[in-house]
């Protein structure tokens, strides 16, 4: 009886491990796939710098040093200042910003000028170029003006000994829809093919797959 009764327990526990498989795995294709949010810069010379979560931004209020002063971009873009409280800032640039926070202060002060400088360049998650797979230190690149594939490879200290960089793939949202290239990362970094550097823009991704032996 005994040896009957712990074999039922096993099997009811087994079951009961299925259905919890199961039941992970339908949730699990229930989750809904990324939002896509495109760059604002279409090519590499209209680009324009702009202000993202993390940024440190050097407000200074002309003749108000009292509240001028240095703040961060929250997680959610918005900043404090000293007078003016949950400001937008992510995706604006520094100057559209500049005259946000002037309207806003207005309401206290004559007049007010502002400037506003950037101390630490992160920029929005649209905004950066992400490098994924076999890089030496995968990770996300903050976007500067006419950066090419091998500024970017640079930054993320080029490829691992495994990867298959002349396999990799640039996947850039063009449009409002994904669009992939081949890039040829081996040939230029480890032959210096320079016809293999290519321009990047800001969102660009870019996947370095795993060579197979």
């Amino acid at each position: 009886m005994t040896k009957v009764f712990l074999l039922l327990k096993s099997v009811i526990a087994a079951i009961f491990l299925l259905n919890l498989l199961a039941s992970c795995s339908s949730v699990g294709r229930t989750l809904p796939t990324a939002t896509v949010y495109p760059a604002q810069t279409d090519t590499a010379t209209a680009y324009n710098y702009l202000i993202g979560p993390g940024d440190t931004l050097n407000i200074f209020v002309w003749r108000n040093p009292e509240v001028s002063g240095s703040f961060i971009v929250r997680p959610d873009g918005k900043i404090t200042t000293s007078l003016a409280e949950d400001i937008p800032a992510s995706g604006k640039t520094p100057t559209q910003l500049a005259r946000i926070i002037e309207e806003r202060l207005s309401i206290y002060l004559r007049e007010p000028i502002v400037s506003i400088t950037i101390e630490d360049f992160v920029g929005p998650y649209s905004e950066q170029i992400r490098v994924i797979g076999e890089a030496t230190e995968p990770s996300a690149v903050s976007y500067g003006k006419n950066m090419t594939l091998l500024d970017v490879m640079i930054a993320v200290g080029g490829l691992t000994d495994f990867a298959d960089g002349n396999d990799a793939v640039l996947v850039r949202i063009e449009n409002g829809k994904q669009k992939q290239y081949q890039l040829f990362i081996e040939d230029l970094i480890k032959y210096g093919d320079i016809k293999a550097n290519v321009d990047l823009l800001p969102g660009d991704i870019i996947v370095i797959p795993e060579a197979w032996f």
